[in-house]
This record gives structure tokens, C-alpha cells and sequence, in this order.
């Protein structure tokens, strides 16, 4: 029997995730966990219904109707975004545009994505238009491995089917639990970490009817979705323990679905509400790529109203593809054979056409403009030696390595401290300390800046990591006694504390830094924040007119008393910062600059620190 509420739940889950990712609610991404509850709900009742029924599950017509379900539907949505994502994306990028639809084609794209490192609660200005096919992942493996599961345990009886699914549940809470503080993306990626939201739904089935009678079990479930979606934000941990707020809510509102007040009823079984439920998957399916293309189109982040268009856009673009391939396709009477031969044949074709986009890359950059250069993005986008040989410290870690360059004899040492904003003039200091003479150590830890202000856990970051870091890399800089510390940290996160201005919890970091390092050297030297780039200058480059890319902001020079400081902005900006300074690109990204650039800067930097008196 059709339950009418749960297609309005449904409905909320899709707009919840479609307005998320058009910044307008900050938790609603657990829309996607909304979906999973209702998910495990009807799967499962499926399945025992039919065990129940006739001692036995047909599989094949079970893997028939999952495929007739959701297969159209999807190859549809990827085959168009696919196209119009060659079209309108820089060549520099088609590489990775063709991997991430041959991993979204392949049914393992939660797993890649969490393997490259995709951060899907903070992505970049040009993220994946296929990244939100990791969910479509996740149930895809569940349908494969839960009904071989509810057969094998339906052999023994109710009982043992009851209870194999909640120790199962419980086992998933568990490791979800763990994962999340320990590989946060792979937590929010995996199967094993998401698989007990579709077990609660699965265990609703087994809840005594005297239960659900509770009066109070709606609006709980009500006000757990309303407060999750708008206290969670990006810096939630989540999955984890959070993630049980809008699951129990779910579970609550399901459960009570005959108990309802009228107001509920109302609203989930209006017209509006049962045709947004019955339009939920293509929604889904159309929101991401309805708002990263025409914002990759742009070349910037969409405006307020733009992105409300891209919402309606969504709509039309899911009502037409539910009305004309999802529902026609869904109900059509095909033959086994032909379900399966259609199945083969279009992830077939989805994975060569991601080989063939991969192909289209190209890695020179021409650009547009009065002035025309050429730039080989391999060269433009490499990042300085500490990246590959692991002496710039990733999420998770907290102890840096050796780490020393330059003359590893000399008893001249300079120490190297901070994040990616002190790792990006590394080039320039290797250099340095090889043809002076000097020994190089470098302290740098991703995110992570030397200035001690505490910062929010956001996707794989852990405050907690970083301070550890800090504490070990302060501990061997005392023991070094060197020359010099050079620091330099990123000056735009996000402080933890909102009940204090950004001024003072930056100030208030950079006096512990100063504490910290007192004692372990004569010259405390701080280069200041280079300039913020408001685009990803190389896309940038490759897309548009070069005018366009010359947006970026000088950074303004934020030291308290007793650093040392060097102000790079002048020497990357005149009356406005371009993105290419004679003839060299000046950013790798829309955040540090280029090993060119820091190469080129070397004999400023050079003159900068002997004006301090380091080499007198």
C-alpha cells in the first residue's frame, strides 16, 4: 500500500539537499540521510513481505526492479552533464571531469571520491558536477548485499532476522562513530558508516504498533529535522553521532505516520508535496549539476537570484525527465534479457565516454587577452618539493618528519613554520639555504596555521590534530635553537569563537605563537598573507579573458609586536594584483601562489630578510 506521507518526507529530503547546496540551509545535506531511513523502511519491507508471502525472494526480478528504478533515470542525467560539462569546461580540466563519470558510471564513485580526497561539504570554487552520485553509490551496494543478507537470516526465522539487523545497525553506528574522528571523508563516503541509517529504517518494521501511538513521536521527529538542518553546518562532524538527530527524526515521523497531527498531514499530502515526492530521484539527480555548471560557466560563485534560478531550473529539468524516462521506463513490460542487456550496455558506454573526455585534456593553457601567453598547467599547478616527499604534514598527523634541506652540515639552521601559506615559500628558501649555506627544516602542516588560534573541525581538519602538531613542532624548534624561524600562516579561516571579533582571536593566536617561540631563536620573522585570490587563477586562465583573472585582493598585514615582518603584497600587486606578473602565473590555485612565482620572488625575499639583518 502507497504511503502518501512518506512521499511528502521525500519531497522534504530532496529540497532540503537542493537548497543546501544553493547556500541556503546549512544543514540540509542530511536530506541524503532523510532518503536512506525511507530507503531501509520499504526495501526491507519489500523483501520480508515477499519471504513472508511465498517462503522464498525472487532475486533476479528484485535486481530487475532496482535496475528499471534507478539505471534510466541516472545514465540520463550523467550523459547530459557530461556533455554540456565538455562544452563549457576549460580543456585543463576534462581529465578529471572524464574520471569522476567513469567512477559515478562504475558504482564505486563514494569510494573514489573518498579515495581523491573530494571533500563533499567543502568543495572548491569548480567541484565534480558528478560528486553527489556518491549517495547514488551507497544505496546502489546496499540493494546489492541486503536482500542476499535478509534471505540468508530469514532461513531462521523472524527472530533471528530482527536481530541480525539491529547487532548489524549497531555495528555500523558504532564504526560510523569512530571513523568520523578518525577519516572523517571515508566515514562520510562508505557503505559500512552509512549502512545503519537504512538499518533504523529497517528496524521500523519491528517496532509493536503500542509504540507508535506516542503523541509527542511526530513532532519530535519535526523539530530533530528542523534543528539539524539549521544548527549542522559544514563544520559538523557527520556522520557519527550527529547523524542520529535527523535519523531518529525520521524514524520518530515515520513511525507516528498514523498518529500525525492534521496540520502534517496537510502539508505532506497537498498536490505541491505528492508531485515533489514523486519527482524526488531526477530532483536529486538535477540539483548539483543545475548549480555547478552555470556557476563553472561563470566563472564565479552564483549570485542570490541566480541561484534561485538554477533551483526552478532543477524543478523543470526533474518534472520532464520523471514524465518522459524515469516513469515510462519505470512501468514498461521488458524482458529479463533486455533489463540486463540495457544495464551492461549503458554503464558500457558511460565508461568509455569518461576514457574518451579523460583524452580531450589538454595541460597547455593559452590565454585570452591583449597579451597572449602560453603555460603548461603541469608546471603552473605544481606544488613545492615538501608536498611529494611527505614533509608537509597531512589531516590526521600531528608529528612532522626529518625535513631538512639545503646544507645539512652547517651550523647555520633556519626553521620553516606554519601552514600551506608558510609551505608556498618553500621553493624560495631551499633555494636560498643551498646556495648560501645554510640548513633548511621545514614545519608545515596542512590547514593547520602556526598562529595558535583555534579553529572549528571542518570535513577532514581536526582542531585537535593541529594543536598537537604545533605542540611537537614548537618542542623540536627549542631544541634546534635556530638562526631563524620564518612564519607565515593563511589569516582567512574561520575562528571557533564567534563571541570575539576576528581581530582579536587572530591577535590573541599570534601572542601564543610569540610565547611559544621565545627563547628558541634571535629572529622572529613573519611573512604576512600574499594576496587572496577570488578565482582559481589557472581555470581562470584557461576560460576566459586573462582581465577577468586579475580579481585577486591584496591581503592586509595583520602582526602584532615582535615579528619580524615581510609584507609580500607590493611585489605581487601594483595598482591591482594580476594573475600573471611578467610573464609568470602568479597563483597554482585560488589560494597560494605558483613555485614559479616563488622562485621568481627569491631575490626580494633575499633582500627582504637581509634588511632584517639575518644574513649580516
Amino acid at each position: 500500500m502507497r504511503i502518501t506521507q512518506i512521499q511528502g518526507l521525500r519531497a522534504v529530503a530532496a529540497i532540503l539537499v537542493t537548497v543546501f547546496h544553493a547556500r541556503l540551509v546549512p544543514g540540509g545535506f542530511i536530506g541524503v540521510d532523510i532518503f536512506y531511513v525511507i530507503s531501509g523502511y520499504l526495501i526491507t519491507g519489500l523483501i520480508l513481505r515477499e519471504i513472508e508471502k511465498t517462503g522464498t525472494l525472487d532475486l533476479r526480478s528484485f535486481y530487475q526492479r532496482r535496475i528499471k528504478r534507478l539505471l534510466p533515470t541516472s545514465v540520463f542525467v550523467l550523459f547530459v552533464t557530461a556533455i554540456f560539462a565538455w562544452i563549457l569546461f576549460p580543456p585543463i580540466t576534462r581529465d578529471a571531469l572524464g574520471r569522476d563519470l567513469f567512477a559515478a558510471a562504475a558504482y564505486i564513485s563514494n569510494y573514489l571520491f573518498a579515495w581523491w580526497q573530494n571533500d563533499y561539504q567543502n568543495l572548491n570554487a569548480t567541484p565534480s558536477p558528478f560528486i553527489h552520485y556518491w549517495s547514488l553509490a551507497v544505496e546502489e551496494q546496499f540493494y546489492l548485499v541486503w536482500p542476499l543478507f535478509i534471505l540468508f537470516l530469514a532461513r531462521y526465522g523472524k527472530k533471528i532476522v530482527f536481530a541480525g539487523i539491529a547487532i548489524t545497525t549497531l555495528l555500523s553506528l558504532l564504526f560510523s562513530i569512530y571513523l568520523t574522528q578518525v577519516a572523517p571523508i571515508w566515514a562520510f563516503y562508505s557503505l559500512p558508516t552509512r549502512a545503519w541509517e537504512l538499518g533504523f529504517g529497517a528496524l521500523l518494521l519491528f517496532l509493536p504498533e503500542t509504540k507508535k501511538k506516542i503523541r509527542i513521536l511526530p513532532w519530535l521527529g519535526f523539530f530533530g529535522i528542523a534543528i539539524s538542518s539549521f544548527n549542522f553546518n559544514e563544520n559538523t562532524a557527520f556522520p557519527g553521532k550527529n547523524a542520529l538527530v535527523p535519523v531518529l527524526a525520521t524514524v520518530f515521523l515515520m513511525a507516528s505516520i498514523k498518529y500525525w497531527p492534521p496540520m502534517f498531514n496537510d502539508l505532506a499530502n497537498s498536490r505541491l508535496s505528492q508531485w515533489l515526492g514523486a519527482i524526488s530521484y531526477p530532483l536529486y539527480l538535477w540539483h548539483w549539476p543545475a548549480l555547478v555548471l552555470p556557476s563553472s560557466a561563470l566563472g564565479r560563485p552564483l549570485r542570490f537570484y541566480e541561484r534561485f534560478l538554477c533551483i526552478l531550473l532543477t524543478i523543470v529539468l526533474a518534472h520532464y525527465t520523471s514524465k518522459y524516462v524515469e516513469e515510462p521506463l519505470r512501468h514498461k513490460n521488458l524482458s529479463p534479457r533486455t533489463i540486463y542487456k540495457g544495464a551492461a550496455y549503458t554503464t558500457a558506454v558511460s565508461l568509455v565516454a569518461g576514457v574518451l573526455i579523460s583524452f580531450t585534456s589538454s595541460s597547455i593553457i593559452t590565454t585570452k587577452g591583449e597579451v597572449s601567453y602560453q603555460f603548461d598547467l603541469v608546471q603552473v599547478m605544481e606544488r613545492p618539493g615538501v608536498y611529494g616527499d611527505g614533509c608537509h604534514v597531512n589531516y590526521g598527523e600531528t608529528k612532522s618528519g626529518y625535513c631538512t634541506y639545503g646544507d645539512k652540515e652547517s651550523s647555520k639552521t633556519i626553521v620553516l613554520y606554519g601552514d600551506s601559506h608558510a609551505a608556498q615559500w618553500f621553493p624560495t628558501l631551499e633555494k636560498m639555504a643551498t646556495e648560501r649555506g645554510f640548513k633548511l627544516v621545514s614545519l608545515t602542516k596542512s590547514a593547520c596555521p602556526a598562529v595558535d588560534a583555534k579553529r572549528p573541525d571542518q570535513g577532514a581538519f581536526k582542531q585537535v590534530h593541529c594543536t598537537k602538531w604545533r605542540e611537537n613542532s614548537i618542542k623540536r624548534i627549542a631544541e634546534i635553537q635556530p638562526l631563524a624561524v620564518i612564519t607565515s600562516s593563511f589569516q582567512y579561516f574561520t575562528p571557533s569563537n564567534n563571541k570575539i571579533t576576528r581581530a582579536q582571536w587572530w591577535n590573541d593566536g599570534q601572542r601564543k605563537l610569540l610565547k611559544g617561540l621565545r627563547g628558541s631563536t634571535n629572529n622572529l620573522i613573519y611573512i604576512s598573507d600574499t594576496p587572496r585570490p577570488l578565482r582559481d587563477i589557472p581555470n581562470c586562465l584557461a576560460s576566459r579573458d586573462s582581465k577577468v583573472c586579475d580579481s585577486t585582493e591584496r591581503s592586509k598585514v595583520s602582526v602584532i609586536r615582535g615579528f619580524d615582518v615581510i609584507n609580500p603584497n607590493p611585489w605581487l600587486c601594483s595598482s591591482y594584483c594580476p594573475a600573471i606578473v611578467e610573464g609568470t602565473v602568479s597563483y597554482r590555485d585560488a589560494s597560494h601562489i605558483s613555485v614559479d612565482m616563488a622562485l621568481k620572488l627569491l631575490p626580494k625575499l633575499e633582500a627582504a630578510l637581509i634588511a632584517k639583518g639575518l644574513f649580516a
